[in-house]
């Protein structure tokens, strides 16, 4: 992120506005986009999602929670918590 000094792009009349808040600080100014929730601009939480319902799957098809923790790398509980949520 860059560091971009207020006083070369803001109007005086504002910058003094936000200076009765803030003096001397650094100021974070979001963007006016729509935030995305985690994982979506990634493409983890689709990733993540899909790899749950074959968890489910596998297990709705006899597959045993230590197989399928094996298989997946993942701890016998977290398994559970996905299969059981």
């Amino acid at each position: 992120m860059k560091y971009i000094n207020a006083a070369d792009v803001l109007p005086e009349e504002l910058l003094k506005q936000v200076q009765a808040y803030v003096k001397g600080d650094l100021l974070y100014v979001p963007n006016d986009n729509e935030q995305k929730r985690w994982g979506e601009k990634s493409g983890s939480r689709t990733y993540y999602i899909k790899r749950n319902i074959e968890m489910k799957k596998r297990y709705k098809d006899g597959t045993s929670i230590s197989e399928i923790s094996d298989s997946y790398g993942l701890a016998f509980d977290t398994v559970k918590k996905i299969l059981y949520s």
